[in-house]
């Protein structure tokens, strides 16, 4: 996996197919996720890249469940 693979908008979904947020922009080491999607509850979250599973088909998807991925996101706003 490569993160010059990684885009705006793109999806990011949990292991279990389940929508954990959009990219806004990747920071360093960490997706930072807009806080305009409806499961951002309007602040901005950030993933570390070690939660990425796979970047394909336009998405990526985690190696974790959706509420796993909640559960460890930072916030920040």
């Amino acid at each position: 996996m490569s993160t010059e693979d990684i885009r705006e908008h793109m999806p990011v979904i949990g292991s279990d197919d389940v929508h954990v947020g959009t990219v806004d922009h990747l920071e360093g080491q960490r997706i930072k996720m807009t806080k305009t999607d409806e499961d951002a509850g309007g602040k901005h979250h950030y993933l570390h890249i070690d939660s990425i599973a796979s970047v394909a088909d336009g998405r990526i998807t985690l190696n974790r469940t959706a509420a796993q991925a909640k559960d460890e996101w930072a916030t920040a706003d």
